[in-house]
């Protein structure tokens, strides 16, 4: 099985090299060449000029791009995936985008006689690194079962949601339950240095009960250190979160902490913190500025 990875940052390098190092034939392209020569000389997969060329006789092809523009500057044109990618080919966007590329996509795709499936993930840079992400899809039961082995190279869980959106819509559930932790760990935080209590102590006791979180036990200690250097960035959380707001409007849901979050994340990247990761809504309490 030959396959295709566009775009190699910092979760599609790691991605693409762990479906490399399984096997797989993989041919890389990424806008800027010099990752993907790095990636060349890391993982010894092949590179190509443009995606078009990249997706040439592929039947895989993967993207983890930035942004809906972006995956649409990847797909379309004459340098675009779909200008090359064979009949009977699949299409696998692991970016998140809104609901409405998916079906674009899928559309795209099927008068190419493609298949395609929107594959949002989650667990940041360090899930991709070490082949610990969580995929979320959207599509037919038939694509899902034949993309199901490549996704078990980056991934410790990978579930179909449903029609095509689903996958991204199930992402947008994601980013809203993270949002709300992470202001809430920020301001227990802030209340318990605050009252001087002994964190490391209060965290040790609360995470063994129901406060306990994944941002809890792998970022309280940096938050309360002012260190935000850990992993997704500001500006691709309030990209994600603009998703979800026209997404709630569109199905008519109520979310106001969501919306007041989308603000708090706002004000950091004001301060300078746009490559903060998200942890950082704390700095707002702390009144720590950015870089």
């Amino acid at each position: 099985m030959k396959l295709a990875f566009i775009g190699l940052g910092a979760m599609g390098f790691p991605m693409a090299g762990h479906l490399s190092n399984k096997g797989y034939s993989t041919t890389v392209y990424n806008r800027t060449k010099t990752k993907s020569e790095l990636w060349h000389k890391a993982y010894n997969g092949n590179v190509e000029p443009s995606p078009a060329k990249a997706a040439k006789d592929a039947d895989i092809v993967l993207l983890c791009v930035g942004n809906d523009e972006d995956v649409r500057s990847v797909v379309y044109s004459d340098s675009g995936v779909l200008a090359s990618m064979k009949a009977g080919a699949i299409l696998v966007d692991h970016t998140t985008t809104s609901a409405q590329l998916a079906r674009e996509l899928a559309d795209a795709c099927h008068d190419k006689n493609c298949g395609f499936m929107d594959a949002p993930v989650s667990g940041g840079q360090a899930g991709a690194e070490n082949g610990k992400l969580t995929v979320m899809l959207g599509g037919s039961q038939e694509t899902y079962q034949k993309i199901a082995p490549i996704l078990d190279c980056y991934s410790q869980k990978h579930a179909l949601m449903g029609d095509v959106g689903s996958g991204q819509l199930t992402k947008m559930v994601n980013q809203i339950c993270i949002a709300g932790v992470v202001q809430g760990l920020s301001e227990a935080l802030h209340f318990a240095t605050q009252a001087k209590l002994p964190v490391e102590k209060v965290i040790e006791v609360i995470s063994k009960g129901a406060a306990q979180s994944w941002q809890m036990e792998n970022r309280w200690s940096t938050m309360v250190k002012n260190e935000f250097d850990f992993g997704f960035a500001v500006d691709w959380m309030r990209k994600d979160l603009d998703i979800v707001l026209t997404e709630a409007k569109r199905n008519k849901s109520t979310l106001p902490i969501t919306a007041i979050v989308d603000q708090f994340y706002a004000q950091v990247q004001n301060n300078g913190g746009n490559r903060f990761d998200t942890s950082s809504l704390i700095s707002l309490l702390n009144k720590t500025e950015g870089p």
